[in-house]
């Protein structure tokens, strides 16, 4: 039941709520309206005590209070197409071979949302989809597919922040406010009038980071981005510094990361809390934009039939580890929001149990009655969520107690595979020897700044079993390296004779031009040699110590 003072939000149009980049919205029964929306990067833990007191979301504090948070979700891979594409077929990313933001899923692949359609729901899509191959900047599939390649370059401009220097300034970012308001006319105007249920998406970009023109022609997307309107609703004095390791002690996956992310240089204190409090605004702007969507169904007498999911396709680590963006296993990255909201669906319940997007698809068909297709990574949510679950079914099929999640793209060096369960967080590499594996106990060590892998090596290798047991991931990394080699020879031939000048003068390109020769030779030496892990790993490592103190972010 909506409260008094909650209404009164809802009908002041200057009262702004703060987002996320969601995408779902459903109906729950066979006549069970839905609504799913997902958002860019946002960190799940904004959801929960005590990171929820550094920004108000008023209305992801409505979804808790009227519907179950997941407080342990996670990305099944932490970058955008990957992650998106996990979430819409409900697969693994090694089973679609969503590799990179370039590699996703075949433009006419079954999504749950297609079978909801053929089962007698009307859909519709709006904003930001990105599961699809074919799609992001030469930049971004060269950077990835050129990973293995032993040179060190900054892809990335330094991040920086923005601001909009106006107290009324709401609408930041308009391409998703027009999504928003594209999605709540589509409400207002064609889904009260259905006398069939209906599902509606909504993917959002915020709180992405916005595109960096100042670090070049080819920039990448490096700035936080808000006004005073969004940045008075941060409590910037409860923002905390993340602790960071000395360069010589970071693993050397890490190192790489940062270096190529452009945040290996000196930072100052302010510098750091002015990015993080930018993006905690950011995220506001998003709650903003749910509150839209939530406004829309009640004002439509929808809200109490409709069941509302918001999630998000990765976190962000907002200098966290000594780096921005996404692309790593750290909770920043990996955590993403999840809450359900509707018709028979728990309230203010927050499950531990872990849980990652592949679960969204079978979710989704659940709620629809629709039977569920036996070859599915991810197991619904219903039995943890739902008031009448014990009663329709038996508890058949049951969320393990673990998640896996893996990355393959770019700004990291290897292949990188996560086993998350209640406790543990371990993470393997590669072929499993060539690069040191990563263990946290996240209950002792929620910051992850302690990897004992080596102090617990019975754990270590019992985790490393059980990861293997779900996924041959030394054979995945051979498969994925040979992707890559193969999908760069394409590129380059397609280039042809301006191969030299177009690689110069992609993202890299202020690093790439003071040595061109050296770089372009680093490449040919990888195309023409076999595949050798462990010395790759080694000379790459050698090269971060070599480049270590000429770093100039």
């Amino acid at each position: 039941m909506v409260t008094t003072n909650f209404l009164d939000t809802f009908k002041n149009p200057n009262v702004g709520a703060p987002g996320w980049r969601s995408r779902l919205s459903v109906r729950l029964q066979p006549g069970h309206d839905l609504a799913v929306r997902e958002f860019e990067p946002r960190d799940g833990r904004l959801t929960f005590y005590p990171e929820s007191q550094v920004v108000k979301l008023p209305f992801i504090n409505f979804m808790k209070a009227h519907g179950t948070s997941f407080l342990n979700a996670y990305t099944n891979s932490p970058i955008c197409c990957p992650s998106r594409a996990a979430m819409w077929s409900g697969l693994f990313t090694h089973l679609t071979e969503s590799w990179n933001n370039f590699k996703g899923l075949d433009p006419n692949y079954t999504t749950w949302m297609d079978i909801m359609q053929k089962h007698g729901y009307r859909t519709q899509k709006f904003g930001k989809l990105d599961y699809t191959s074919g799609h992001h900047s030469i930049s971004n599939r060269v950077e990835a597919w050129t990973r293995d390649v032993a040179f060190l370059l900054r892809q990335e401009g330094r991040p920086m922040v923005n601001l909009i220097p106006k107290k009324t300034k709401v609408r930041i970012m308009e391409e998703d406010w027009k999504n928003t308001d594209r999605a709540v006319n589509w409400l207002r105007k064609e889904a009260s009038n259905y006398t069939q249920p209906f599902v509606l998406y909504l993917g959002l970009n915020l709180p992405h980071p916005y595109p960096s023109p100042s670090s070049g022609e080819n920039f990448g997307s490096s700035t936080f981005h808000t006004s005073l309107y969004w940045l008075k609703k941060v409590s910037y004095d409860a923002i905390k510094i993340p602790k960071w390791l000395p360069l010589s002690e970071m693993h050397p996956v890490d190192y790489y990361s940062s270096y190529t992310k452009n945040c290996t240089g000196k930072f100052t204190e302010k510098e750091i809390k002015n990015i993080r409090a930018f993006y905690y605004a950011m995220c506001a702007e998003t709650d903003a934009m749910l509150g839209e969507i939530i406004l829309a169904l009640h004002q439509l007498d929808l809200l109490q039939k409709t069941i509302v999911i918001y999630t998000s396709d990765h976190g962000e680590l907002a200098m966290e580890h000594r780096q921005f963006y996404k692309m790593s296993m750290y909770e920043a990255s990996a955590h993403v929001p999840l809450l359900i909201m509707g018709p028979r669906i728990k309230a203010n319940l927050q499950v531990s149990n872990v849980v990652s997007l592949v679960d969204i698809y079978p979710t989704m068909l659940d709620i629809a009655g629709v039977p569920l297709p036996q070859n599915l990574s991810g197991y619904s949510l219903l039995p943890l969520s739902s008031e009448t679950f014990k009663n329709e079914h038996e508890f058949r099929n049951l969320h393990p107690p673990w998640i896996l999640s893996e990355f393959h793209g770019c700004n990291v060096n290897a292949s990188t595979y996560m086993l998350r369960t209640n406790q543990w967080k371990y993470i393997a590499y590669s072929d499993g020897t060539s690069v040191l594996p990563q263990l946290f106990d996240l209950s002792s060590d929620p910051d992850e700044l302690t990897n004992i892998a080596t102090k617990f090596p019975e754990i270590t290798y019992s985790l490393d079993q059980k990861l293997r047991s779900i996924i041959n991931y030394p054979k995945v990394s051979a498969s994925v390296h040979q992707y890559n080699k193969e999908q760069f020879l394409k590129w380059r031939r397609s280039v042809g004779q301006n191969y030299s000048n177009v690689i110069g003068n992609l993202r890299w390109h202020q690093d790439w031009l003071k040595k061109p020769r050296k770089y372009e030779s680093a490449i040919d030496q990888w195309l023409n040699t076999h595949s050798n892990p462990k010395k790759k790993s080694e000379q790459k490592l050698e090269n971060n110590v070599l480049e270590q103190h000429t770093e100039i972010c």
